[in-house]
């Protein structure tokens, strides 16, 4: 949580990596999502969202990356969503930061590469957590009958592909898409 590390802060996340001799792994996970049509997007909620979405996850990837170049060894995971192929109305500020998650994973991997760091982008889906957790049935209802297995993914089995692909040591600048909307 913020009261740990403030993603949206430089400073924060220097003096947060800093202190740690060896990094294996980042997952970029925060988000928040700030959902508003287009036309009531305030300036103030769209730079809330790439902030703590897209900023966030580059100021992260550049700390932890300093001791990963050092090492040679790591892999960097950012958590985007489905909303950046597929954006639904009232999502522009959470779609255009996970869709520019996909664009740093993908410059990072070549960049880090050479260096031995991976860097993937895993879409896990609709899951069950804080940030879906006031979104309404018929939405719940809406979103399921998109999924051709009739389910949504768990955050158990999200994890679970997280911590797989973190030992994938041939993988890097991929995009995993982890729910069943086709």
């Amino acid at each position: 949580g913020r009261d740990e590390l403030d993603v949206r802060s430089s400073a924060d996340a220097d003096r947060y990596f800093a202190r740690f001799e060896r990094i294996d792994v980042l997952v970029n996970n925060a988000g928040i999502t700030g959902d508003k049509l287009f036309s009531r997007l305030e300036e103030a909620d769209w730079d809330a969202v790439l902030d703590t979405n897209l900023k966030g996850a580059f100021l992260c990837s550049r700390a932890a990356a300093k001791r990963m170049i050092k090492q040679r060894d790591g892999s960097i995971i950012q958590i985007g969503s489905y909303s950046a192929l597929h954006p639904p109305i009232g999502q522009t500020a959470y779609a255009a930061s996970k869709a520019g998650l996909i664009g740093l994973t993908k410059s990072l991997a070549k960049e880090l590469g050479p260096r031995n760091i991976r860097v993937n982008c895993v879409l896990p889906g609709f899951l069950e957590t804080r940030m879906t957790a006031a979104l309404s049935e018929e939405a719940r209802a809406a979103a399921l009958a998109r999924h051709a297995l009739g389910r949504f993914n768990t955050v158990e089995d999200a994890a679970r592909f997280v911590r797989t692909l973190c030992t994938l040591t041939h993988v890097s600048g991929q995009v995993f898409q982890l729910d069943s909307r086709v």
